[in-house]
């Protein structure tokens, strides 16, 4: 990583956390409205979902089939996350599928950086300093590295960040009635404070889902599912169920457990925006959890 790329992703980490304390002394002298909360809401959901759905189990797992526009339409919506480039975000992700805590892994808590506290804090955010952008992008993401529109998306990477703090400085302005104050108090929220929240829910899946959390399959690794960060991250931390079925378009593989990014993939798929949705059957998912009832070591008589 060169040290300007090490900056800027510091930089990435800071500011953010530098405007929510701002945004919060703020609130001293004025309250955050309903504008503000309703297009902080709608880029959450916008760009959050530009990452699980699109970087994530559109162009990292292939879990679904899509046209041309579709894909650079959620590759723009994961950019706008300001998470790192498409083609740079998924190599790193696939890497951490090829070596998950154990070296090479870009971002284990259990690995690399020692363990316990260190491990966990290096996993959430430390690990972007270090190691994130590393992956071989040729070795790791060949097929987005032969896409013409999508090398062209990760190399306007920066532009598509701005037009994600542009947008809500825009409709600040207009729904504030033209006033730039308005704007900016908008900007504030919507956007930096908005990037803070969607940046540690989805490093949570990093660090929490590999510290925290319940296990159901036989898998080497030590993913975990996490109920509590279901809503926050659309349905990304039923990471172990990831895991165990990395292509499924579905990682909430149970009826309560509420994974948004599937019923945004449905949605597509009944209105015939995507095509060839990986689902895992009942009968494949049983055949894994008895694999794992049976690796269970046997009582100790005593």
């Amino acid at each position: 990583m060169s040290t300007i790329q090490r900056y800027a992703n510091l930089g990435a980490v800071v500011v953010p956390f530098l405007a929510l304390l701002l945004a919060i002394v703020l609130l001293w002298n004025r309250a955050v409205g309903a504008i503000e909360l309703s297009i902080m809401a709608f880029m959450y959901c916008l760009t959050g979902l530009g990452i699980t759905v699109g970087y994530h189990r559109m162009l990292t797992h292939k879990a679904f089939q899509a046209s041309k526009p579709i894909e650079y339409f959620w590759a723009i919506a994961g950019s706008m996350a300001v998470q790192g480039p498409a083609i740079a975000w998924v190599a790193d992700h696939r890497k951490h599928h090829a070596h998950t805590d154990e070296e090479g892994d870009p971002h284990s808590p259990h690995v690399g950086q020692g363990s316990g506290l260190k491990g966990l804090w290096f996993a959430h955010v430390g690990w972007l300093t270090k190691t994130q952008g590393e992956a071989a992008f040729r070795k790791y993401a060949p097929d987005l590295c032969d896409d013409k529109g999508m090398r062209w998306i990760s190399r306007n990477f920066l532009g598509f960040v701005g037009l994600s703090l542009f947008i809500p400085f825009a409709l600040g302005f207009v729904l504030h009635g033209f006033s730039l104050t308005g704007a900016l108090w908008t900007l504030l929220w919507a956007g930096f404070v908005r990037i803070f929240f969607l940046h540690h829910a989805t490093w949570s899946i990093n660090s929490v889902c590999h510290f925290f959390g319940q296990r159901r399959f036989d898998i080497e690794d030590r993913s975990t599912n996490v109920a509590w960060l279901a809503i926050p991250t659309f349905g990304e931390s039923w990471h172990h169920n990831h895991h165990a079925f990395p292509r499924s378009a579905e990682q909430g593989l149970k009826r309560w457990e509420i994974d948004i990014s599937a019923a945004v993939i449905d949605t597509m798929e009944r209105l015939k925006l995507v095509h060839t949705v990986v689902r895992i059957s009942p009968e494949r998912q049983q055949e894994k959890l008895l694999a794992a009832r049976k690796a269970e070591p046997a009582p100790v008589a005593g």
